[in-house]
């Protein structure tokens, strides 16, 4: 199968980076984000064959990675020098992956109760849609959400419901305690009948830690 080039996969008429910077920017949630260096960008683009018509494409090229809501969901994006956030790192399209892949997911967020958030390539039947890894289930579920419905979601969606059970009061200011690449592990567990977010204790961990969990599941 023919590659695309990053310059074919750059969309300049039909960029949907000012259209969905415009729906960041008018939503109900905080978000940053660093922009990405421009080579970085382009390989994200590269990588994934993605165009920047698309929401995915916009935010691999455009940035970092975006932070939503006080820090609570990390967006990966084309990742920093150090590979931190990098959509192919994490779906084992760079030369150095940055950690075990899921066959059949690809991986576009995660959040700092170590919850992700990945596109069905195939091990759901390839729909193309959201799942996430509720880390009180410990299970894969379907969100019905496209890419650009999940973005939408973060903008304007009722985090503090979907999260109601896994935050606490003050988390806004314990995010401070979280270095690049952490998230919190709950003691209890929040899969445990005594865990949750006022219940449990919490701790900094690096999210390959998380990640090991994910995996696991079914």
């Amino acid at each position: 199968m023919n590659r695309l080039s990053a310059k074919e996969l750059m969309d300049r008429e039909n960029h949907a980076w000012p259209e969905l910077k415009e729906l960041l920017d008018q939503g109900e949630h905080t978000y940053t984000y660093v922009p990405a260096q421009q080579k970085l960008g382009e390989e994200a683009l590269y990588r994934l064959q993605v165009s920047t018509r698309s929401y995915l494409g916009a935010v691999a090229y455009e940035t970092q990675g975006i932070v939503v809501d006080h820090g609570w969901i990390t967006l990966l994006g084309a990742g920093d020098e150090n590979g931190h956030g990098s959509l192919t790192r994490w779906n084992g399209l760079s030369d150095e992956p940055a950690l075990p892949v899921l066959t059949g997911m690809m991986v576009v967020a995660y959040d700092v109760a170590g919850g992700f958030f990945a596109l069905d390539t195939g091990k759901y039947g390839g729909t193309g849609q959201v799942y996430y890894f509720a880390p009180d289930a410990l299970e894969w579920e379907a969100t019905d959400l496209s890419y650009s419905e999940f973005m939408t979601w973060l903008a304007e969606g009722d985090l503090q419901l979907f999260y109601e059970t896994f935050r606490w009061k003050g988390w806004q200011e314990d995010m401070t305690q979280l270095g690049t690449g952490q998230v919190f592990a709950y003691y209890p567990p929040l899969w445990t009948k005594e865990g949750g977010g006022e219940s449990s204790s919490k701790a900094p961990i690096h999210i390959t830690e998380a990640w090991k969990t994910a995996l696991e599941a079914k």
